[in-house]
């Protein structure tokens, strides 16, 4: 999950590769301190040529601000990895209608439930579905059903030939 604070980190990254190369670091080094690309280095040199140590500032994300603020997206993380089942729910399968009503009880804040698999995203979860199979699933009568009666059922009767209803054969009529 990304924080407001790796973006801190990343101004100050930025202000440090800055101040090496006054200090007179060549450019290799400098990525090789910070563990970052030479081009990287290159645009932010470049940058600050330009417009100085503002135009490498963090700048606020575009578009609209998240619904759950970085606390409660950490709570509700919690609410689900401890499980649905104790959540209140039968199973312990999480489906977004869930984890939605979870969120308006909990936050009192309403998502779309097509929200809901891009806000996991953003925490670095998954949006698993179950794969739907039964506790009671007896594994040796499938494979005898597959192995025996499927082929059974599938045969075609014995003796036929395949009809031609095509009038340009020669064998029709």
């Amino acid at each position: 999950m990304t924080t407001p604070r790796d973006a801190v980190q990343f101004e100050r990254r930025r202000f440090d590769a800055i101040a090496q190369h006054q200090e007179g670091i060549r450019q290799a080094e400098i990525a090789r301190r910070l563990k970052v690309s030479r081009q990287s280095v290159s645009r932010w040199l470049r940058t600050h040529r330009k417009g100085g140590f503002e135009a490498l500032r963090c700048k606020p994300r575009p578009g609209r601000p998240a619904k759950l603020t970085l606390p409660q997206r950490r709570t509700l993380l919690r609410v689900l990895a401890r499980g649905a089942e104790k959540a209140g729910y039968s199973t312990q399968l999480w489906t977004a209608e869930r984890i939605r009503k979870v969120v308006w009880d909990r936050f009192g804040v309403r998502l779309h439930v097509n929200h809901v698999p891009k806000m996991l995203k953003t925490c670095g979860w998954s949006y698993q579905r179950p794969t739907g199979r039964a506790k009671e699933r007896n594994e040796a009568a499938i494979r005898r059903w597959m192995e025996v009666d499927w082929p059974r059922i599938k045969k075609k009767p014995a003796g036929s030939r395949p009809h031609w209803s095509s009038p340009t054969r020669a064998d029709s009529g």
